[in-house]
């Protein structure tokens, strides 16, 4: 059996060793941190039980397809409730909507804050679902190792109905032209890490996941995701070793032939790198071996990083749905202060997570489990006096929404921001994201999946094809998959 070293045990790293060891490979994943998951690992603290990242459980087909390659589905490993409201969003003077769950809810809602969008709702989501089958059951599933991939008749004539050469921002203004609709509209691409304005029109395959496919919630946490994979894996003979940072791949005659770390060596016949791309380029490679240099990455647009809270509070808080969405300050000033001109914001927008809403077990009885994030641009100064300023401001903000105090009642509080994403997972410039999707950083113009100079390394997560987010991770890690079992 030929053996497989794959770095990190993230979404992306769990799907490759996965789908590599049901082909038949011995594989070995090495886990810089002491457990599973990257970004959505969890920890508990005063009886609080805390998913430290994704927080939103899009697409759930994504993840049907991802058990089902290994004869599984997700019920085998965790609970699904569909959130109804899906969430909600404030907006000035704490004006509040919430996204009912139905299509029906949805085109009454579009009715009544822009009369006779209704039958524009209908279009639009018409267009999206299009773009969703296309772009998730086609486009991401391509390793964009050529273009030749992209060459046949059909495929380009997906591409134009794509709308990939329009921005996402003058698409939705086609169809709608109430400010309170484009707010909603644009939410979803917060998650893609660029304006509506850079951001490809196609992407509004994001509001037909929204709102067609549902917000849904694993019971017990989003880290019962990690859990299942993690099983799976374990079943198909993957070996998971935990406290094992990589810190050299050592490379002989255009190979990969070992894989050294802090405590042990690892002989390889190929090695999957799940860690941060640029890292390992950086930091475990030789200069000589990499794809790109560091003129390459410091002109790639990243993703936003994220300063995040998690707070244990000793009562119940009214009003707060599961998701919350703070938009009750100018958007275009908060996305200048990002992406234009990067800096920390003047007036945050924010989202509050309140998975305790849903779920009793995050939090001891008549407590709440309370996750806040602002997202802000990366690579800046990061210290604990800021951090503390922009509690101090969003919280103002939430309790002056919830109408109680609530920083009074916090039992337990933890933050995290750019350093903890790189001690963590040597996030470059502390991204919390990966790259931005904009239209200069899709398919075949992304980080390459394989080493042009070491034949058997390649790579696979947010860094690489297709991109950020819990679904396309899962989704890589399997296209890496097929693309090393072709090869080696």
């Amino acid at each position: 059996m030929k053996k497989i070293i794959v770095i990190g045990a993230g979404f992306s790293g769990l799907s490759a060793a996965t789908a590599l060891a049901s082909k038949g490979y011995d594989v070995t994943i090495l886990e810089k941190n002491s457990g599973p998951g990257g970004r959505a690992r969890v920890f508990e603290a005063a009886g609080f039980t805390f998913d430290m990242g994704p927080s939103w459980y899009w697409m759930p087909d994504i993840f049907e397809n991802y058990f089902a390659h290994f004869q599984k589905k997700p019920s085998d490993y965790y609970d699904l409730v569909r959130l109804d409201p899906s969430y909600a969003v404030i907006l000035q003077n704490n004006e509040t909507i919430a996204l009912p769950a139905s299509l029906e809810g949805l085109r009454a809602l579009f009715e009544q804050l822009e009369p006779g969008s209704g039958v524009h709702f209908d279009a639009f989501l018409k267009q999206a679902a299009y773009k969703y089958e296309v772009g998730i059951n086609k486009f991401v599933w391509k390793p964009s190792r050529s273009i030749t991939e992209f060459l046949s008749p059909k495929l380009l004539y997906d591409v134009v109905r794509l709308d990939v050469f329009q921005s996402f921002a003058s698409h939705i203004r086609k169809f709608f032209k109430n400010e309170k609709i484009l707010k909603l509209m644009e939410f979803p691409i917060l998650f893609l890490g660029a304006t509506p304005e850079n951001t490809p029109a196609m992407y509004s395959l994001m509001n037909y996941a929204e709102m067609a496919l549902g917000t849904w919630y694993p019971m017990g946490g989003m880290h019962l995701i990690v859990k299942g994979m993690v099983s799976l894996a374990e079943e198909k003979g993957v070996k998971i070793l935990y406290n094992q940072e990589v810190k050299q791949i050592v490379v002989a005659q255009q190979q990969a032939q070992r894989v050294v770390t802090t405590t042990q060596t690892f002989d390889a016949h190929a090695v999957v790198a799940s860690a941060d791309y640029h890292h390992v380029e950086d930091q475990i490679l030789g200069e000589q071996y990499r794809n790109y240099d560091e003129a390459y990455w410091h002109k790639r647009v990243m993703a936003p990083s994220s300063l995040l809270f998690y707070l244990g509070v000793n009562k119940r808080i009214p009003k707060l749905l599961h998701h919350n969405l703070f938009f009750d300050e100018d958007f275009a000033i908060h996305a200048h202060e990002i992406y234009t001109q990067p800096q920390w914001p003047s007036k945050p927008l924010f989202y509050a997570s309140a998975p305790s809403k849903t779920d009793s077990s995050v939090a001891p009885e008549g407590c709440e489990n309370l996750f806040l994030l602002i997202p802000v641009a990366p690579n800046l100064e990061d210290t604990p006096a800021i951090r503390e300023k922009y509690y101090n401001i969003i919280m103002e903000r939430l309790e002056r929404y919830c109408g109680v105090g609530i920083r009074d009642a916090v039992v337990y509080k933890r933050s995290y921001a750019h350093h903890d994403f790189i001690s963590d997972y040597h996030a470059f410039k502390g991204n919390a994201y990966g790259l931005a999707n904009t239209l200069m950083q899709t398919a075949l113009l992304k980080p390459a999946l394989k080493n042009k100079k070491i034949s058997n390394l390649y790579y696979t997560g947010q860094l690489t094809v297709p991109g950020p987010g819990v679904p396309p991770s899962l989704i890589s890690g399997l296209v890496v998959a097929n693309e090393l079992a072709k090869e080696i």
